[in-house]
């Protein structure tokens, strides 16, 4: 499959945030998914089973409760995320993501902070799990097609010397044209496949739910920078 890169090669970019600080960033994950579960149920249901916001809803809602209302720092958070969503919930969603989060959670590795070249090791992680895990590739009508050139634009960002929030916003940008551009694609993967052109015309819900959750987590990381005393020293 493309993308197989691991770190990207950059220089040193401003801006970071303490690895510690992992509760606004799982609240923010969990807060869109339980706003906009209907939604992307309703999404789902155009082409599948009509359950991906009530599952994702319940696993990530799950989550929060074993993660308790105290501090929690951003590998945990993702580590059980991760977890909950594997072990408990059903479909195809429920493994890849929870392989997203679970690579994520392992690259991250017991660093101290979170800058925009661990974030990017983080990325390229998760998304290689999903890769791992299945057959799909750019223009497949999945959540890749947000992933995909999340990670790109993330990447262009900082080549340009972009420091870790312009970065961030970039993904996200790019995160929620990829979603938006699956309308117009032929699903060829996932249950979707099955309709063939009948798919087109329809976002694909995973991927507008993963566009949904970068951009929960760059407004949340974004905080966090512009919070951290020591931001502008890395």
């Amino acid at each position: 499959m493309p993308h197989r890169s691991g770190s990207l090669s950059m220089p040193d970019t401003v801006g970071g945030f303490s690895a510690a600080e992992g509760r606004p960033v799982i609240d923010a994950l969990i807060e869109v998914i339980h706003q906009n579960a209907a939604r992307l149920s309703k999404l789902d249901g155009a082409t599948g089973d009509g359950d991906h916001g009530i599952n994702m809803d319940k696993g990530f809602q799950r989550a929060g409760e074993v993660l308790g209302d105290g501090p929690v720092g951003l590998q945990r958070a993702f580590a059980v995320l991760g977890q909950v969503l594997v072990t408990e919930i059903g479909g195809a969603m429920g493994p890849l993501y929870g392989s997203f989060y679970l690579d994520m959670a392992g690259a991250i590795n017991g660093a101290d902070r979170v800058d925009a070249r661990l974030f990017d090791g983080a990325l390229a992680a998760g998304i290689a799990a999903i890769e791992d895990l299945g057959e799909a590739k750019l223009g497949d009508k999945t959540l890749l097609d947000t992933l995909l050139p999340a990670q790109a634009a993330y990447r262009d960002a900082l080549a340009r010397d972009e420091s870790f929030v312009p970065a961030l916003a970039a993904m996200a940008e790019a995160g929620e044209r990829g979603a938006e551009a699956t309308q117009e694609m032929v699903a060829r993967v996932g249950r979707a496949s099955r309709l063939g052109e009948r798919s087109r015309g329809f976002l694909d819900a995973g991927a507008v739910s993963c566009a949904m959750q970068l951009r929960a987590m760059t407004d949340a990381m974004s905080s966090l920078v512009s919070l951290d005393p020591l931001a502008g020293a890395d």
